[in-house]
């Protein structure tokens, strides 16, 4: 067990807290809960490549944990009416076709390595920046008019992007195309 691993496990406990602080409306308790996960984030990571702690457990539980914070929030903003529904669809929908694709790969003894996409690092980093934009204007109390319709814009946009991005390479890797080497999926 390692201090970043540590440290992921604690971001992953601050899921249910932030989750709570945004049902309960408590805007400020739940933008601090992202603001600390996301310096958390890149503390572990700083840690792990300085120090030499990176793990194999640490490779699955960081972006488990980032994918978990993202999800809930957007789940509970879309609940509240902060997010498009349609948003928040696809964004789980996306999420949830990845994780049936390489539990499919792996089932079939066709498993598929993992690495994210240029695509999906940038709808990543779009998503988490409209997540904070959000609890941001909620907790402040300020309005960011025209930036929050380009962020649900530019998300929506990103995420169907990668995931047509993640299914043409997974169903190339499923069909043999290439074989003998291993697509990034």
């Amino acid at each position: 067990m390692t201090i970043p691993n540590l440290i992921t496990i604690l971001r992953l406990l601050l899921v249910p807290a932030v989750v709570l602080a945004m049902l309960q409306a408590r805007w400020d308790w739940a933008f601090a809960g992202f603001l600390i996960a996301g310096i958390s984030d890149g503390v572990d990571g700083f840690i792990a490549r300085r120090f030499n702690q990176q793990s194999r457990l640490g490779a699955y539980l960081d972006p488990m944990a980032d994918k978990l914070l993202l999800v809930s929030v957007f789940v509970v903003m879309g609940f509240i009416g902060q997010l498009p529904l349609w948003l928040v669809v696809t964004m789980v929908s996306r999420d949830a076709l990845i994780v049936c694709a390489v539990v499919l790969s792996t089932v079939m003894a066709h498993p598929v390595e993992m690495k994210p996409l240029f695509v999906s690092k940038a709808n990543t980093a779009i998503q988490i920046v409209l997540a904070a934009t959000v609890l941001g204007e909620l907790a402040l109390v300020v309005h960011l008019d025209p930036l929050r319709p380009a962020l649900i814009l530019l998300s929506g946009v990103l995420t169907v992007a990668s995931a047509a991005a993640y299914l043409v390479a997974w169903l190339r890797h499923m069909s043999g195309y290439g074989e003998g080497s291993t697509p990034d999926i």
